[in-house]
């Protein structure tokens, strides 16, 4: 295997295995790596005992990613210490917020750098290749200047061939939500020129990719901090007239941000999708102030209506919070009678994690932990329900389907989801790959729909 590996690397070819963990920010800054260091001669693998670099991309968000990042760092030292000859580095939210004290805890680590380290990632690539061997650690978790910050245009090689592909907007956050380590992590917000954006949509539908989704940590807010920046709604317009591209989707998005003119957009522009992320976190307008959400339930509700009379068939999906400081019964309640009230189809639900350095973990009630879990499996049982009754309300429809590829689990069925981001699995051939097919849904399932394709 080593001698495998040195013939490749004489021949310009090393092999790089990245580990992402976290949410599609992190999957995005990992296209990102993989289209500058195939640049510099590496190709992926997917297996990390063949890799002469291992990147593990960190999320913070949550304990259980970080602790999922210290099981990775164990595995793949093994590696290193049985003999193979690999560079392991960290990057992601978790070296922004731990980078000195990873360095230190982990010496076989040759590489820490943060989110910001992404669009100089050759750089210090190289540098820790020329440093193979010394014990000198790089460490790069300085935040980038955000007047002149470098935006990555690559594309992912990943996403040749693909039919769907994410678009950074945006990096950062100015929100203070009082649970969130993200303004921390990826520093402040600032909106990438709408010109790079357009430019990288038509470089991709150009691939093939049908589907956008633009990404962000508040979406909502693109643009309104950047003078002479166009606003998020206006941006969709400009995506919108792209040649090729069929459908728009975008994440994540901040209910303070909803603005007229991006309701208005879903009853004039047909390609963006009849789904909608929006966080709503609790349904207490108590929690919601402690939170420092910036809404109050009743505001939400009136959002989420205007948004229903532009768009009729909008499945609306969220996130929620429980067991956050100081949430009693009553709170928990109103959480859970917002889910009809809003018509939820499903949801990212959550026990509150402290993050270190969040204000929340300030609060002088604290949580329980035995509570909030007994919540969420309350929670989460709603949420089933609501999830398998709005699949199994599209029996006998027919749906739109941008068909994504070969089904995982059945051999000769593909598969691709509707506008609304129902995943719906159907007899075929990959004839069919990016373009749109009606298929007529036969069964509905917890998560997903059986069907058959229609003339």
């Amino acid at each position: 295997m080593q001698a495998q590996r040195a013939r490749e690397a004489e021949q310009g070819s090393k092999r790089v295995y990245f580990h992402t963990l976290g949410c599609q920010m992190n999957e995005y800054d990992t296209g990102k790596m993989r289209a500058q260091l195939e640049r510099d001669g590496y190709v992926v693998t997917d297996d990390p005992e063949q890799a002469d670099l291992i990147l593990v991309n960190t999320c913070s968000i949550r304990d259980k990613a970080v602790q999922k990042m210290h099981s990775a760092l164990g595995e793949y030292r093994r590696l290193k210490r049985e003999g193979q000859d690999v560079l392991i580095g960290v990057a992601g939210c978790v070296a922004q917020m731990e980078g000195g004290d990873l360095v230190k805890r982990y010496r076989d680590v040759d590489l820490v750098f943060d989110p910001d380290g992404v669009p100089h990632v050759r750089d210090l690539v190289r540098e820790a290749e020329a440093r193979r061997g010394s014990g000198r650690q790089v460490l790069d978790v300085d935040l980038l200047d955000l007047d002149n910050y470098p935006f990555v245009s690559d594309l992912d090689p990943a996403s040749r061939g693909q039919v769907s592909a994410f678009v950074t907007i945006q990096k950062g956050c100015d929100n203070k939500c009082t649970f969130c380590i993200v303004p921390a992590t990826r520093g402040a917000e600032v909106s990438r020129p709408h010109a790079e954006i357009v430019d990288e949509v038509r470089r991709l539908a150009d691939t093939g990719v049908r589907e956008i989704t633009l990404i962000g940590q508040n979406v909502n807010s693109y643009g309104l901090k950047t003078p002479g920046e166009i606003p998020f709604s206006e941006l969709l317009y400009r995506v919108h007239e792209v040649p090729g591209v069929e459908r728009i989707r975008y994440t994540t998005s901040h209910p303070r941000d909803i603005t007229d003119e991006l309701i208005a957009a879903y009853a004039e522009l047909p390609g963006l999708t009849s789904h909608l992320h929006l966080p709503v976190q609790s349904g207490s307008h108590r929690i919601l102030r402690r939170m420092k959400r910036f809404y109050t339930r009743e505001r939400f509700l009136e959002i989420v209506a205007g948004l229903r009379a532009a768009r009729p068939d909008l499945a609306l999906t969220t996130d929620i919070i429980v067991g956050f400081p100081s949430e009693t019964d009553e709170d928990f309640d109103k959480t859970m009678t917002l889910l009809d009230e809003a018509g939820f189809v499903g949801a990212f639900s959550f026990k509150y994690s402290p993050r270190p350095g969040t204000a929340a973990t300030h609060y002088k009630e604290g949580f329980d932990d035995a509570v909030s879990q007994r919540r969420l499996e309350v929670l989460q049982e709603r949420l089933r329900e609501l999830s398998t009754a709005y699949h199994r309300g599209l029996q006998g429809e027919v749906v739109e389907v941008l068909v994504e590829g070969w089904s995982k689990h059945d051999p000769g069925v593909i598969c691709g989801r509707t506008s609304q981001n129902v995943m719906v699995n159907f007899p075929g051939t990959l004839d069919r790959l990016g373009k749109l097919a009606r298929v007529r849904v036969t069964r509905g399932f917890t998560h997903s729909c059986r069907g058959e394709a229609v003339a």
